[in-house]
């Protein structure tokens, strides 16, 4: 049930906010100023506008500067832009504090307690066209976006660009991936100067040299063009929308507000993954009940293919055939996992699926696969077929065919899709206003139109959707979801093909960049590590299993082929254990790219699982246990790198043992170069140990 406390209106002291100000001038009339602090008093905005009018904002933590003055604004493609001659003025500030319940999630309960303000920019010329920000700030971070009202002066506003700014106040390290390039968001991260950095996508996670980490991304990316980031100049970095269908990146009829831009802030890099910032600034479930979905973990008909064992396509090897999803779906119930995911099952993997995807049919069945029989069978076994639509990225034609496509699922009790959107960047087909064809961006203001379209119509019929090749999470599965799970980073298919391969700081990469904007459909669980990829699956099998714990995602899939977990029974038991559905997520320990350790416990139980990983470098980490029940004694199931293990070597070196521990014990975990170590914690009772 959903605790809520309503909007309280704090005088402006209450809040930590000084109304509208001046300062004293030096030369010329002072600007105007508004401050607003978060409830706890650790940050600060400061908006102004200078003497030429134009608006500006700028971020204070703990009396230092995070980000110095930013400009805001619009250029339009059809009008004056909106960025100077503007007039400040500053409502009341409220504070707003709840605690909501996710249906689903890596924490069950979430606090959203916050302070808003809003700061009005209106010209002092004709024109007379107002832009409203809203700025809500938290201790953790912030958010803060436009809001354009209804007006005269201002009915259908064609964005060209944001002038939004991120002057960020010191150097240091940056993690970030390019934007603009040919295979969307599927890149390795770099590791720069801050100052060095060119455009990237969002998230990008920087530490300044004192040591203080920033996440830049945005929330709630409704009807509106995805944001990249360009450095314009030493550390300030610009607003870079996404292109559209026309110069205007974005067309909107007012009154309308753009996606919150987001600051996630922290002392250490765990407090970034703490952080609930972008879940809070989405707003809260449209869709009511969701109980038909239930988070699993899945096995599937897809590792064979990236090994070339099976084929998407038709022919003698067609790995979506009836006989071998049976084979699938029996060792899902044998082994107690909830799905079976089916890769090539429908029409049109024949053809040039990669270049335009015209010839997929989201309805028909290739003839050695019986759709209506594999239903009936994973139902008889309770087991649920997770769907897949492949789209080559042609959303005008996946479309054309969604309803039916989705009313086929509900019908058959499917309640999970995949679907996917492979092609180059700027390669998407979308609709054209006039109804023609055209190409787009992934993240342009087009397909975040229609990713909400496939979410929409899925929960209609009971489906939920996990996007490979998608728009970028900004935190939309809060209001629907059904938006479970996502790719959009580079994922495990590249320990089977890539060259080069994952490296072995990716995961600890992850965590800390794409993972702060949601769930992440990772695929781990490989235990075959010699692959088609020049170094092979670069992890141990220890790191395998502890990123069923680091990696979350509410649907995560036993990857590997079905013949490895037979030959293995004792590391494949964790998998089999581990839950995926959680109650509280505690970061224990963590340096971007270099380690992370994660405890979560169970939504549905007393049980508590651990996840600790590491990058080339062998680490000795400790884990203190004080998020286990006080007085209480556990069974602690250890899955640790053997004395040998090393991601270039001796990857399958793994030692499994039990020890009895207490709330009062601290671990040492001792992780081999590319390892990890997973643990479970079982309740065995109260008292002391016998």
């Amino acid at each position: 049930m959903m605790q809520r406390r309503s909007f309280l209106a704090l005088s402006a002291a209450a809040a930590g906010v000084t109304a509208l100000t001046s300062r004293p001038a030096r030369a010329q009339t002072a600007p105007n100023v508004a401050r607003a602090s978060s409830p706890g008093g650790l940050l600060t905005v400061e908006v102004t506008t200078d003497n030429d009018g134009r608006p500006m904002y700028s971020v204070i933590r703990q009396g230092r500067p995070v980000v110095t003055a930013s400009k805001l604004g619009f250029l339009l493609t059809d009008a004056p832009a909106i960025e100077r001659g503007l007039k400040l003025t500053a409502a009341q500030p409220v504070t707003f504090d709840e605690t909501w319940e996710q249906p689903w999630g890596e924490r069950r309960f979430i606090r959203n307690h916050y302070n808003e303000f809003r700061a009005s920019f209106t010209e002092t010329g004709a024109l007379a066209r107002r832009v409203d920000v809203v700025f809500r700030l938290y201790d953790d971070g912030l958010g803060f976006r436009y809001e354009v009202p209804e007006q005269a002066g201002l009915k259908t506003v064609r964005i060209g660009s944001e002038l939004t700014e991120f002057n960020l106040a010191e150097n240091g390290t940056a993690w970030w991936i390019p934007a603009w390039e040919w295979n969307r968001e599927e890149y390795l991260y770099d590791r720069t100067a801050i100052d060095e950095v060119g455009s990237c996508q969002t998230p990008i996670t920087v530490k300044g040299q004192s040591g203080l980490h920033v996440s830049i991304h945005e929330a709630a990316c409704v009807d509106y063009a995805g944001m990249n980031l360009r450095r314009s100049e030493g550390t300030k970095f610009r607003s870079a929308l996404t292109p559209g269908l026309t110069n205007a990146a974005v067309v909107r009829e007012a009154p309308f507000n753009t996606p919150w831009r987001t600051l996630q802030i922290s002392d250490t890099a765990a407090g970034l993954v703490d952080s609930s910032l972008i879940l809070n600034l989405n707003e809260p479930n449209k869709l009511g009940d969701i109980s038909w979905f239930k988070p699993m973990k899945y096995v599937g008909v897809w590792w064979e293919m990236h090994l070339e064992l099976k084929s998407w396509n038709a022919g003698p090897k067609h790995g979506a055939t009836t006989e071998n999803t049976i084979k699938h779906i029996d060792f899902a119930a044998k082994h107690g996992l909830g799905g079976v995911l089916v890769e090539g099952w429908n029409k049109g993997w024949d053809g040039q699926w990669f270049a335009n995807g015209s010839d997929f049919s989201f309805t028909e069945a290739y003839p050695d696969f019986d759709i209506e029989a594999v239903c009936a069978h994973a139902r008889s076994k309770g087991v649920q077929l997770i769907g897949h639509h492949e789209t080559g990225g042609n959303a005008f034609h996946y479309e054309q065919q969604l309803e039916p496509a989705m009313a086929l699922y509900e019908r058959l009790g499917v309640h999970s899709v995949k679907t996917g959107y492979v092609a180059d960047a700027q390669g998407a087909r979308v609709a054209a206003p006039d109804g023609s064809m055209v190409m787009a961006w992934h993240e342009s203001q087009a397909m975040a139109q229609h990713h909400l379209r496939v979410v929409e119509t899925g929960a209609r019929h009971k489906v939920a959707v996990n996007a490979h090749e998608p728009f970028k999470d900004t935190g939309l599965r809060r209001t629907y979801p059904n938006m479970i799970s996502r790719e959009g980073a580079r994922g495990m298919e590249y320990a089977a093909w890539g060259n080069p391969g994952n490296p072995p700081e990716h995961e600890p990469n992850l965590v800390f960049t794409r993972l702060l904007a949601g769930p992440m459909d990772y695929t781990p669980g490989i235990f075959g590590m010699e692959t088609r990829s020049p170094g092979g699956v670069q992890t141990t099998w220890a790191k395998q299993l502890a990123l069923y714990v680091v990696i979350y995602s509410p649907v995560v899939m036993a990857a590997d082929l079905l013949v490895n977990y037979e030959a293995n029974p004792g590391p494949f038991q964790f998998i089999k254990d581990v839950p995926c559905d959680w109650h509280e997520t505690r970061v224990l320990n963590g340096e971007v790219g270099d380690f992370v350790t994660i405890a979560r416990k169970d939504r549905n139980s007393d049980v508590w699982a651990l996840g600790a990983i590491t990058d080339e470098n062998p680490r000795v980490l400790t884990a203190a246990l004080d998020f286990l029940d006080d007085g209480r004694r556990y069974r602690a199931e250890i899955y640790r790198d053997g004395p040998n293990a090393d991601y270039k070597g001796k990857r399958e070196d793994i030692i499994i043992e039990q020890r009895e521990v207490t709330s009062a014990d601290t671990l040492t975990l001792a992780l081999a170069p590319g390892g990890g170590q997973a643990i479970r914690f079982v309740p065995l009772g109260r008292g002391r140990r016998s």
